[in-house]
Order: C-alpha cells, then structure tokens, then sequence
C-alpha cells in the first residue's frame, strides 16, 4: 500500500510540474529612462522597469512617430544596447553599461538589454 502511495505521489509531483509554467524570462532589474517628445511637443520622460533580458524593446512613444526618444539613461543591472531603428535593426548605435547616462544628442528606437 504504501509504495502504490509513494508511486501516486511522485506521478502527481511530475505531472504537476508539467503543468505549471517554468520561470518567466530573466529581466533586467532597474529603470531604463528616456526622454521622447510627446504631442505638446514638450520633451517628456518614458521608462522602462524592470525589461526583459534578450529581447528587443521598441520604445513604445517612438512607435508611429516620426521623432526618436533621445538621452538614454540605463538605471538597470544590465547593459543595455540601442538602436537608432525600431525591432533593433540596422547598425548597434549605442551600448550603455549599467548605470551610464549619455546626453540630448544620442537618439533611439528600441533597445535589448543583455
């Protein structure tokens, strides 16, 4: 009886496990902080907390825009690299290590963190 016991036990533990989703994705742990200009034309300020780790991130405010956010400033455990085009295409612009600020001048689109 009792190894019938143990034997439900396990089948039950494994299938449970099944079941149950795995972590989530490993994300950077931090602020990503920007500067986009919104619809006033007044400069304003987006974040990013706490972005998922290897995957790109188009700059929500940049989508549809003819204007890219601007002063990235990565606040996060991560080192994060930004593109000057959206879905991290074309030439790495930038890659900023945890806790760099870089001025008005820098322009972005999308980023990844590591």
């Amino acid at each position: 009886m009792r190894l019938r016991n143990t034997v439900a036990a396990a089948l039950g533990a494994l299938l449970l496990s099944a079941v149950l989703p795995t972590s989530p994705a490993s994300a950077a742990t931090g602020d990503f902080v920007y500067t986009y200009v919104g619809l006033n034309g007044l400069n304003l300020r987006g974040e990013l907390s706490n972005p998922d780790s290897g995957q790109c991130i188009n700059i929500p405010e940049t989508v549809g825009s003819a204007l890219p956010a601007l002063a990235p400033r990565n606040y996060t455990t991560s080192t994060a690299t930004v593109f000057l085009e959206a879905d991290c295409d074309g030439d790495v612009f930038r890659t900023l290590a945890p806790g760099q600020r870089l001025g008005n001048s820098l322009r972005l689109r999308s980023v990844v963190f590591s």
